[in-house]
This record gives C-alpha cells, sequence and structure tokens, in this order.
C-alpha cells in the first residue's frame, strides 16, 4: 500500500475518532467523510440522505460489480482512554471501529485510482449499525446496481494482528432488543396488601431469563441478557405499581430467534396473569443473522493467500450482531475478520481504540478482491 495514503487515512481516522457522533446523528461525519473522498479522489460521491456511496468504473466492457460496505456511527460510551485524538463527546465514542472502518474504506478509494480494479466498485458508507437501522436501507443499493458480490470487514480482538479470519455460513447471530412493562395498582408502602406490585414478577423473569435455555431445545446458540431493570421509585411510602425489565435476544438463527421470544413473552404473561398485573412488550434493535456465502468466503481466502496475510477459520460464529446481514440476503458476500492481536483490548470497552496498523491489512485485502474479474 502507498504509504502517503496510508498516513492520510491514519490521519482521517484520527480526526473521526475525535468526533464521534451516535446513530441517526453522523451529519458531520458523513460530510468529513465525502469530504475527504472528492478531495482526494476523482470517484463519484453519491450523498443518499443519512448514508452516501461512491463509485469507481473500472473501464471495461462486461465487468462484474462489487460493493465494499463501512459503517461510520459510534456508541453511547465515555473515551475512558487519555488520547491525543480523544473524543470531543462527553458520553459518546467509538468503540467498536467504525472510525477504522470508515478510513480504510477512504483508503479503498485512494487504492482503485492508485492501481485500477478488474471490476466496478461501489464503495458503501452506511449510518446507523449500532442499533441495525442503516443496513436494510443501504442494502437497497445491491439490487438497484445490479452489484454481484458485496464485502465489509470488522476488526477482531483476540486473534493475531493482521491475521484474516473467515467463516462460512453464520457469521454472525441476530439478535433484538425486548422490553417487558408489567403495571400493577400503587399502594401505601405499609399496606402493599392494597395493591398489586409487580417487582416480584418481574424478579422472576429475571431469574427465568439468566438462567439459560435447555440444550437440544434450538438449532444453535441462543442467548438471553437482561441489559435493565427499572421498578417503582425510591418514594419509601409508596409500593411499587410499575416496573420494566429489557433484554437481549441474540441466536445464530432467526427461527430460534422467534422461538426464544415467543418463550419469554409467554413466561411474561403467565407471570403477571398470577398477580393480576397488566404486560406489554416492546421491541428494538432487531439485527437479522449474518450468513457468508461459501462463494464469497472462498474469494477472500484466495486474495489473503495473495497478499500473503494469516488465515484463520473461525469455528463459531460471533456472538455480536451487525446489519451487514440485511446486505447478504440480497446478494452473494461475506463480512470478513482482521485480527487486532491477541491480547488486544475487546471492542464496546473503555479500554479499546482501533488498531490503526489494521488499516493497510483491510485496504489490501478489499483491493485484492477488486482486482478479480468475477466472484470465485
Amino acid at each position: 500500500m502507498d504509504q502517503e495514503i496510508l498516513k492520510k487515512i491514519t490521519k482521517l481516522r484520527h480526526e473521526l475518532h475525535a468526533n464521534p457522533e451516535l446513530s441517526m446523528q453522523e451529519v458531520r461525519t458523513k460530510q468529513r467523510l465525502m469530504a475527504f473522498l472528492r478531495e482526494n479522489t476523482s470517484l463519484s460521491v453519491v450523498d443518499r440522505g443519512r448514508w452516501f456511496y461512491a463509485y469507481y468504473p473500472c473501464g471495461k466492457e462486461d465487468a462484474g460489480r462489487i460493493a465494499f460496505r463501512a459503517d461510520f456511527d459510534a456508541l453511547p460510551m465515555e473515551e475512558g482512554l487519555a488520547l491525543p485524538y480523544a473524543s470531543n463527546n462527553p458520553g459518546v465514542s467509538h468503540k467498536c471501529g467504525h472510525d477504522g472502518h470508515s478510513a480504510a474504506l477512504c483508503g479503498l478509494a485512494m487504492e482503485l485510482e492508485r492501481r485500477g480494479a478488474g471490476q466496478d466498485v461501489y464503495l458503501i458508507f452506511q449510518h446507523a449499525e449500532e442499533i441495525g437501522a442503516g443496513g436494510a436501507d443501504c442494502a437497497g443499493l445491491l439490487a438497484e446496481k445490479q452489484i454481484g458480490q458485496v464485502y465489509a470487514f470488522h476488526n477482531r480482538s483476540g486473534y493475531p494482528q493482521g491475521s484474516v479470519i473467515l467463516k462460512e455460513g453464520v457469521a454472525q447471530c441476530t439478535s433484538k432488543g425486548l422490553t417487558v412493562q408489567m403495571t400493577g395498582k400503587p399502594a401505601h408502602a405499609s399496606q402493599p396488601e392494597d395493591g398489586k406490585n409487580p417487582a416480584a414478577a418481574l424478579a422472576r423473569l429475571v431469574l427465568l431469563a439468566e438462567g439459560g435455555e435447555a440444550a437440544g431445545e434450538y438449532d444453535g446458540f441462543v442467548l438471553n441478557t437482561v441489559v435493565h431493570v427499572d421498578i417503582g421509585s425510591p418514594n419509601f411510602g409508596i409500593a411499587a405499581a410499575e416496573g420494566r425489565v429489557s433484554m437481549t435476544l441474540r441466536a445464530d438463527y432467526e427461527a430460534d430467534l422467534q422461538k426464544l421470544e415467543t418463550k419469554i413473552r409467554a413466561k411474561a404473561r403467565a407471570l403477571a396473569d398470577e398477580t393480576g398485573l397488566s404486560v406489554r412488550f416492546a421491541e428494538q434493535d432487531f439485527f437479522p443473522e449474518t450468513v457468508n456465502t461459501p462463494g464469497a468466503v472462498a474469494a477472500v481466502r484466495k486474495a489473503a493467500i495473495r497478499c500473503g496475510f494469516p488465515i484463520i477459520s473461525m469455528e463459531h460464529s460471533f456472538r455480536a450482531s451487525e446489519d451487514f446481514g440485511y446486505y447478504v440476503k440480497a446478494c452473494p458476500g461475506a463480512i470478513v475478520y482482521i485480527g487486532n492481536g491477541e491480547d488486544y483490548p475487546q471492542i464496546h470497552t473503555r479500554e479499546y481504540d482501533f488498531n490503526d496498523a489494521v488499516l493497510e491489512t483491510a485496504v489490501e485485502l478489499f483491493a485484492e478482491l477488486a482486482r478479480s474479474p468475477r466472484l470465485c
């Protein structure tokens, strides 16, 4: 990779890191990325509202069409690190590495102009991945432009730095946020028998959720994680009359996710009925299963071999969800992982910052994929 390009995208990555924006609020981030591409390449840059794409025509008749996707939203987390490019936005930081994903795609754009490609290339810069709200919008471009294959990468801690980690089939879990709200009747705290308090029912639901799922009940991995509980208020003269518990349901397969949700809803209704409570449900942040197609994984493997990168086959799916699943439902493709280092801090932790050494690996791997005229 051209080292001047690497310096530019590293600086860009630090700039993005210093100015993070939450999902659906990425106005400045999007503008900066579009400006960078216009300043440093002659690619067509097309604004699609909350997201955009850049287009590189290879100039060959009957060429294939390939797409690469990067996300650019941040997380509602404090920075936690004394970086020279630390977040300027209190309570918001790039603790998942989307700053690096976008910087790498900008590097790919510059390398395409320098070295060319065997296919027409679309570079998709996506909003709102963290809440699962951007992928469905952007994936529509694949059918619109008749794109034949699509790729993305995620940085991955716990693996050797610069390694390319591959998984055929289900690569990342499907998930959904589910909130169960129970409502009863208030009473004086000295006479709780006059009211209907949802605390016990919700506590039992939490214990059931944390108790795990029976082996053999599902076709793949399932997990239910309680993320928030809120019952009553700290007013010591009033017995609680309302409460809610929020949990993340997760599974390898969407069918198992539905089965798990049905089970949780049935338990909640039964618990509410026992004590005369009403119950309501709310859903958010749905992510589909991300299923890599074998041909796309094979294409990445061949590209990694040509680049001389070490390859690791991932035995189990990555539990974290990814709305890249919408893309691979629309056309063949794969999300791949690039190792941050075996002892590197995990994403979504205060100790984490995107490993700049991953930038060159990602750009080289994707540039090699773009050189191939068709899906292998």
